[in-house]
């Protein structure tokens, strides 16, 4: 950290402006975090995103096409692209001009939901997603009419700066209205949702998700004021937050045997996928591993990477493993790999 960023941190306090404050933590977070220091980074997040504020509640009672979703789980890491735009959107709400609907795209697993949870977060407002399971109807026209609903009971929310409503997968109810394929009431649907896109309170902040963006009916985008893309995670960004959940994981269980460098050559034997698929494959290698055999976690990743097993030493010499490595992966004692391996060259 900075003196600059001491000395901003005082100067937007000061001046009461939450926006520049909050992106100057930010800053200082992501300096702590590529410097190593991660659980700093960690604490320092965990304040800009702590809960225990009140928040008052809609009356379920009157609920018909929602529910509330908990917005307490750590967020899934995201690249510097995404979390930019993320700040700019906390930015464009905090200054309360009209800017409130906005569009998450990409493939499952790219963090849109999550993402959606720590804006709340950092907003300080609940998070209601739309039961769209509610809304489709079989009857001719009733989806068309619960749409109408739909929005009727978003424009009458008591508080509405205090929310986000969330259409997660939104390709649920609006696709394309020229697509053949699609069905004619479906088509009404997405109709419905233009128009009640159009009429929104602009102090409750709306935003949708999809990973079918290339089905979208084109008027239907121009309604929202930001289409944020998940898919743009580069193989390093891929590596980063791999190494990070890695760390987060083993410091939770308390295993001390970190081997970065093998870690990366094991999970650099297939495409890295995206954070939700990286998160769980990393989390059950660990947490699935023998308490008595802090290395275990090493073979459980190879084998949820690969698909099999490391026991071929020709196989895992061909993969660039070192005879160290190899004997963490198989169990085998550096001499016998040796022996087994004798002529070949393999570095210590």
């Amino acid at each position: 950290m900075k003196k600059k960023n001491v000395i901003n941190l005082i100067k937007y306090y000061s001046e009461r402006n939450d926006v520049s404050f909050k992106n100057e933590a930010y800053e200082i977070a992501k300096d702590f975090d590529n410097s190593g220091d991660y659980q700093l980074a960690e604490y320092i997040m965990a304040l800009l995103t702590e809960t225990n504020t009140f928040f008052p509640q809609m009356d379920s009672d009157d609920l018909n096409f929602f529910e509330k979703i908990d917005s307490s789980d750590n967020m899934l890491l995201l690249p510097d692209e995404i979390t930019n735009e993320l700040l700019g959107i906390v930015n464009a709400i905090e200054r309360n001009i009209g800017i409130n609907k906005f569009m998450f795209i990409g493939a499952p697993g790219t963090g849109k939901t999550e993402a959606v949870k720590h804006l709340s977060r950092i907003l300080k407002r609940d998070v209601y997603m739309v039961d769209f399971a509610s809304v489709i109807d079989s009857k001719l026209g009733q989806t068309q009419k619960n749409i109408t609903s739909l929005f009727k009971e978003i424009n009458s929310l008591n508080r509405p700066n205090q929310v986000i409503i969330l259409f997660d997968e939104i390709d649920a109810i609006a696709l394309d209205r020229t697509n053949q394929n699609d069905l004619r009431e479906m088509g009404r649907a997405t109709t419905s949702i233009l128009k009640g896109l159009e009429s929104i309170n602009d102090n409750i902040v709306l935003i949708a998700t999809t990973n079918l963006y290339e089905h979208f009916d084109k008027a239907l985008i121009r309604r929202f004021d930001r289409v944020v893309n998940f898919n743009n995670y580069s193989e390093d960004d891929l590596m980063q937050i791999a190494e990070k959940l890695l760390d987060s994981y083993l410091t939770k269980l308390k295993l001390r045997n970190k081997d970065i460098r093998l870690f990366r050559k094991i999970m650099k034997l297939a495409p890295l996928p995206y954070p939700g698929d990286l998160q769980n494959l990393i989390k059950t290698s660990v947490a699935f591993s023998d308490p008595n055999d802090e290395t275990d976690y090493f073979r459980r990743l190879y084998y949820s990477v690969t698909g099999e097993k490391p026991s071929d030493l020709r196989k895992l010499q061909s993969q660039k493993f070192t005879i160290r490595e190899i004997e963490i992966l198989t169990k085998i004692s550096k001499s016998s790999v040796a022996r087994e391996l004798k002529g070949d060259h393999l570095d210590e």
